[in-house]
């Protein structure tokens, strides 16, 4: 049970764009800046893990939520909505910068799918937003490839098997059913693609 907690507590949807944001730096084939490294890593945390925990704080102090886990979908619809609005920005804030335009597709890529999920929620099912962060860096390291034309396969297969991992633990807590682990694996992966071609 502990061990399954700690692997979703690390690989949380709020925790993903800022591990996103390290590997790219340690992989991209030019040298960034230092100085804009930690500007960039700053503007990401900030945005993507401070903003969210402040928010959902605020929700559970005002009772809007019943627990910072988000059990159910009507308690989802607010932040879901609020993180889609923070990876629009992110994704338009970098798309401006010549030397760093490429991660816009990571955060339009998880724009999409994030959208995806909001738009399923009429179905009544519940997409694991943990599967889609994984599914979403898969995604953009096969795009990364892509771009760079550069092998980072052993990388997208480490993350396909904690990807593994992440959907079995999320399982063993009840936090979804298998169809939602798989859906949001796959939408996750597929929008980054998505994204890629369309822009």
């Amino acid at each position: 049970m502990r061990w399954h907690k700690f692997l979703s507590t690390i690989l949380h949807p709020i925790v993903m764009p800022t591990i996103g944001l390290l590997l790219y730096f340690y992989l991209c084939p030019f040298e960034v800046d230092f100085r804009e490294q930690l500007y960039f890593l700053s503007i990401v945390f900030i945005a993507t893990y401070i903003i969210p925990i402040f928010i959902l704080i605020v929700l559970k102090l005002t009772n809007k939520i019943s627990s910072v886990n988000l059990p159910s979908i009507k308690e989802r619809k607010a932040p879901l909505f609020i993180m889609m609005c923070i990876f629009l920005i992110l994704a338009r804030y970098f798309s401006a910068f010549r030397n760093a335009q490429d991660l816009s597709y990571l955060f339009y890529g998880t724009l999409l799918g994030l959208i995806a999920i909001y738009l399923i929620f009429v179905t009544g099912i519940k997409t694991s937003i943990h599967l889609l962060s994984m599914g979403s860096a898969v995604g953009y390291f096969i795009v990364f490839q892509l771009i760079y034309n550069v092998s980072v396969l052993p990388l997208i297969i480490i993350l396909i098997l904690l990807s593994g991992l992440l959907g079995a633990s999320r399982l063993y807590l009840k936090a979804h059913t298998p169809k939602e682990v798989y859906l949001g694996f796959i939408l996750g992966v597929s929008c980054q693609i998505i994204a890629y071609y369309m822009l």
